[in-house]
């Protein structure tokens, strides 16, 4: 019996390949059209760059092994690790900000589901050595311009964004401790999916007055700045957060992106490393897991690259963007198929059959003919079974029957087509 793929990877026949093309050549593209550069990383990596990130427990989501060299090593789980490792190499001779885009194939060891596999593509698109909430603006753009790229709108998308200062500045106000803000953070990143009663559990558990949890959990529900500024505007801290959030809408205003995006509260990112402006975008319908997420990581790169400069970024997979564009019937319909078939009635021809499809070719058409001798009537039947848009004929002269012309077309093809057939004599 044949063996397929592994549990939670995937085989791209051409249908599935070009519908991977099709998101890949998107995000190429918008990411073109920032000026950011692309860049990669080899997909194996030091065991240790993973793990002084996320710590050992992330051990378990690797496929991870030692080399013949004695060394522990991982196939890459994400890309920040090793876009810190590199940016940190040549830091002092990239201009900044740094505006790079990768698209590698990840790997991780978990159980798969609607949305997650065990691999995946994913754009990651990063800006470093800016500070300022302008750049926090331009990532969130480039994630917005990719689903308009992709044919999608503000209705099928929703862009999530909050900030981690504000909801520190927040928990002061509503009296909890510092050092009891990771917890409070972990219970929000969860909100939406454990019962209320069990939030308010662990809310109460981190220190935190019945009054002030009530307060809170309406908060993450929904939330504008002036509800905020009203409530906690108060407070310098909260104020100076909710002063920068404007500065940001503002942006994203100008960057014509303002109608896609919602304040949430509720998006923290669970990932500590996080600092700053962060965000997720949803589908509209919440049927699928988040199609992207990312914000800013200021202290990342000098606790793994030893460089001390201001970073942000975010990631997305392949796989939900995918599943959404299919449901919303944005993908191919097919495999790619050649634009141009030529046919010829003799086998004599062939060496102009071969002549003729090298030179369309040469002017970035698509072109296929048949690579064995093929009466007439079986290579349009084949032409057609291919999708070809085009079939150029080569008549055989001397014939009574001959057409005037020494070629044809069905339907009539672009001028410098029937250009580049006529210059070479046929």
């Amino acid at each position: 019996m044949a063996q397929g793929a592994l549990p939670g990877f995937r085989d791209f026949y051409p249908e599935q390949f070009a519908e991977r093309a099709h998101v890949t050549n998107v995000w190429r593209d918008v990411a073109r059209r920032f000026a950011f550069a692309e860049y990669d990383g080899p997909p194996l990596e030091p065991l240790e760059l993973y793990t002084k990130k996320s710590g050992d427990e992330i051990v378990g989501q690797l496929y991870n092994f030692t080399d013949k060299g004695g060394r522990d090593i991982a196939l890459r789980p994400e890309m920040t690790p090793t876009l810190a490792r590199m940016a940190a190499a040549k830091a002092a001779a990239l201009r900044k900000p740094i505006r790079w885009f990768s698209m590698p194939q990840l790997f991780r060891y978990e159980r798969q589901q609607r949305g997650r596999l065990r691999e995946h593509f994913q754009l990651n698109v990063d800006i470093i050595g800016e500070a300022d909430v302008t750049a926090d603006a331009e990532l969130l753009a480039v994630a917005i311009e990719v689903m308009r790229g992709c044919g999608l709108s503000a209705h099928d998308v929703r862009a999530r964004v909050s900030d981690r200062r504000l909801l520190h500045a927040i928990l002061a106000e509503l009296g909890v401790v510092e050092e009891r803000h990771p917890t409070v953070f972990g219970v929000v990143d969860k909100i939406h999916r454990q019962p209320r009663d069990v939030s308010r559990e662990k809310l109460t558990a981190a220190g935190m007055r019945d009054d002030a949890i009530d307060d809170f959990m309406g908060l993450t529900k929904e939330a504008t700045l002036d509800q905020l500024d009203q409530r906690f505007g108060g407070a310098a801290a909260v104020k100076a957060s909710i002063d920068e959030m404007r500065r940001y809408f503002a942006c994203l205003e100008g960057l014509g992106v303002l109608e896609w995006v919602t304040i949430d509260l509720s998006i923290v990112r669970g990932l500590a490393y996080y600092t700053g402006i962060v965000f997720e975008l949803f589908d509209a319908k919440g049927e699928l897991r988040a199609i992207c997420g990312g914000g800013r990581y200021d202290t990342l790169l000098a606790s793994l690259g030893g460089v001390d400069l201001p970073a942000l970024g975010f990631g997305m997979g392949d796989v939900v963007l995918t599943e959404l564009l299919r449901e919303r019937g944005l993908l191919p319909s097919a495999a790619p198929h050649p634009q141009v078939w030529v046919a010829a009635e003799a086998p004599s021809q062939q060496s102009d059959v071969r002549r003729a499809a090298t030179a369309l070719r040469r002017i970035g058409v698509s072109v296929e003919y048949a690579l064995r001798d093929q009466p007439l009537m079986k290579q349009v039947r084949s032409a057609k079974a291919a999708g070809a848009e085009w079939v150029l004929t080569l008549h055989l002269p001397g014939r009574p029957e001959a057409p005037p012309e020494p070629h044809s077309w069905k339907p009539d093809a672009p001028p410098d087509w029937n250009r580049a057939i006529t210059e070479i004599g046929l």
